[in-house]
């Protein structure tokens, strides 16, 4: 017989004493008395010892369980537990959606208050996750854009840090992913072998789980057939995808991904339920942005936006729920990531640091609803983009600041989906409608849609006299949230960077002399607006004392196209000698793409020499490579000069190290052609 040391017996109380009201199991003393007993095992006394020894360790145990049990009694703060699944919409049977299997979270959401208008500030996870960390708005930090590495003021932490010193275990299993340097002690592990149940006793948790089996890149990893769940038969094809075998495959293989996930949910709150903790702890459902499937991951529509939330509250807490909350209910409530830093520092009874920009929905400092949620989009990868969102319980509204990018621009890891492949193949052979053909080709600078009556959003309102207060309200509400947060993504990205120097990005846009956002802001208003009558205001503006506002007037005139890159001949040549390369590169590409004669060649040449990241940073080299790409056939007579540009850049922050590569690769592809 194996001898249990006496620690661990007493430290394992439920296999010594019962539950309270039921009968000792038969084989208690055996099993406890475990212990060798040398000479006379089988006499009287040797009985008598067992016996003795026995009581003695049932009644440590049981000062142990009621020691432990008014521990558990007195905890002055909740377990948290949050559940974080990845590329997943509302996409699940609890918020209606019949093709979908998910019974775990539809069990839970039958105990649990449901959240129906939840958002991720981003539709793609490094900023989406960047902002649940911080409390604060990518936009205001510099993080907007993906794989970027900023940092946070001296004196702002991640919310594990304030956690931990409020008393909080914290765990994070495993994936971090931030666009923020992680300064300082943050979790107290954070890894795939992270766990609450290592603890210490008495403390309370807060452990996040994040499962990925629902990934964008579990789309294409193909299931065995044997192993398919749902039909692709049966599976609803949104309006703006082609209804093809291979899309149908793929929206069919997300569904069976989810429900793949489904089951890891139901183990991790099984691991809760089975160690008796139930009561003790709320649980966070929430997905961290919308669907992996294209024009939802990283395009901030509602799909890339809006994710499931699902929030159980146990009895013993309920002083800390929201108002709303009702087990098995559904509530409406504008709530987003910005949010839940706030919310979890309120649960723990502590009022939130300024900084943050979120409101608490729960718990001691919670905060009345917000009338509005807010997105973004940056550079998604290797490809620039800026676009503001706001939206209410019925519209959304886009700010499209680069309108003249295409939706969907070649983005290499977006590609490796088959969806992406074919939807893209058949919009160049001409076999797709109007609305599935859009993804293709330019946007409009505003959008507006109605989530009611348009869910797809595909019926764009901008234009509608009907809608034009609904606008007009939305896009006073976008600009001055802008405003309110200092949001530095109107700076070119190398300028985040070069105009902080040893500050962080968000101390710089706090400081009027580093960046003047008003004149900023107010260019690339109208840079984006495209309106014709504005060109010579852009082309004066070429001059401003400001490269920043320099960056957009040359934007401005580069999405007018031919015309106002023709009357803004002069201006845009001498920029291409402009000190900030943002503007260089910006005024190449007009002249590169609508220029004529030796303007061509010499933009081109200026887009070579800062495409080479040997020699420059890695934005500036994106830029530039960027630029020679939307060059298209123009290029051709540089195809030798581009293949022998290096392949990475001298300084690459973050993980950014692959984006050159990419860019280069698709550009030198497409002029062997």
């Amino acid at each position: 017989m194996v001898t249990q040391p006496l620690s661990v017996m007493l430290h394992r109380p439920a296999e010594i004493t019962p539950p309270l009201g039921q009968a000792l199991p038969q084989n208690t003393i055996t099993t406890t008395a475990s212990l060798p007993l040398g000479r006379g095992n089988g006499s009287i006394a040797a009985m008598f010892t067992v016996s003795r020894f026995s009581r003695l360790i049932l009644t440590l145990a049981g000062v142990a369980t009621f020691a432990l049990g008014q521990a558990r009694a007195e905890q002055k703060l909740p377990n948290i537990l949050w559940i974080t699944s990845e590329d997943n919409g509302a996409h699940l049977g609890c918020y209606g959606d019949t093709y979908a299997t998910s019974p775990n979270i539809d069990r839970l959401a039958k105990r649990s208050l449901r959240y129906t208008n939840a958002s991720s500030t981003a539709p793609v996870c490094a900023p989406a996750r960047t902002t649940i960390i911080s409390g604060i708005y990518p936009p205001a930090t510099g993080a907007e854009h993906m794989r970027s590495m900023t940092r946070l003021p001296k004196g702002f932490k991640m919310y594990p840090a304030y956690l931990r010193e409020l008393g909080y275990y914290c765990t994070n299993n495993s994936k971090e992913d931030y666009n923020l340097r992680k300064e300082g002690e943050v979790w107290h592990a954070s890894s795939r072998d992270a766990h609450w149940s290592n603890r210490p006793e008495g403390k309370p948790f807060f452990a996040v789980f994040n499962h990925t089996i629902s990934h964008e890149s579990q789309i294409r990893n193909r299931i065995a057939p044997e192993n398919q769940i749902h039909d692709p038969a049966k599976v609803r094809i949104p309006a703006y995808h082609p209804d093809t075998p291979e899309v149908r495959k793929d929206w069919a293989q997300y569904y069976d991904r989810i429900t793949m996930m489904d089951k890891l949910v139901g183990r991790t709150l099984k691991e809760v339920s089975d160690a008796g903790l139930d009561d003790d702890t709320i649980v966070f459902y929430y997905g961290d942005h919308g669907s992996g499937m294209p024009r939802s991951k990283r395009w901030p529509y509602n799909s890339g936006l809006n994710v499931p939330l699902i929030l159980y509250v146990p009895e013993k807490w309920k002083h800390l729920a929201p108002a709303d909350y009702k087990s098995g209910g559904r509530s409406d409530r504008l709530v987003g990531f910005i949010d839940f830093a706030p919310t979890l520092l309120s649960l723990a009874g502590q009022k939130p640091p300024k900084h943050m920009q979120g409101h608490a929905f729960m718990g001691k400092h919670a905060a009345p609803e917000q009338p509005f949620n807010y997105g973004f989009r940056g550079r998604m990868d290797e490809r620039y983009d800026m676009v503001r969102v706001v939206r209410d319980k019925r519209y959304i509204y886009i700010r499209n600041y680069m309108p003249h990018k295409i939706y969907g621009q070649y983005i290499s890891y977006m590609f490796a989906t088959p969806t992406t492949r074919t939807w893209h193949d058949l919009y160049h052979a001409g076999k797709l409608n109007t609305v599935q053909g859009r993804f293709w080709e330019t946007k409009p600078a505003e959008e507006l849609y109605d989530l009611q009556a348009d869910p797809d959003e595909v019926n764009n309102l901008a234009e509608s006299k009907k809608h034009a207060a609904i606008l007009q309200r939305l896009r006073t509400a976008q600009q001055a949230k802008a405003v309110a947060i200092r949001d530095i993504g109107f700076l070119p990205e190398g300028e985040i960077h070069s105009r902080a120097g040893d500050r962080a990005p968000y101390d710089m846009g706090h400081n009027p002399k580093l960046y003047a956002m008003e004149p900023i802001m107010a260019a690339a208003e109208q840079a984006s607006s495209l309106k014709p009558e504005d060109t010579p205001a852009l082309i004066k503006f070429l001059s401003h004392q400001d490269s920043a506002v320099r960056y957009w007037a040359a934007m401005g005139l580069l999405m007018r196209g031919e015309k106002a890159v023709a009357q803004g001949q002069g201006a845009l040549r001498r920029a291409l000698g402009d000190k900030s390369t943002a503007v260089a590169c910006t005024a190449a590409e007009a002249l590169g793409r609508y220029g004529k004669g030796k303007e061509v060649a010499l933009a081109a040449e200026t887009l070579i020499q800062y495409g080479d990241g040997s020699k420059n940073d890695i934005f500036t080299a994106m830029l530039a490579l960027n630029g020679l790409d939307y060059m298209d056939e123009r290029a051709a007579k540089y195809a030798d000069q581009i293949k022998a540009l290096p392949n990475s850049a001298a300084v690459t922050p973050g993980r950014m190290g692959a984006y050159i590569k990419n860019l280069l690769g698709k550009i030198n592809a497409d002029l062997a052609k």
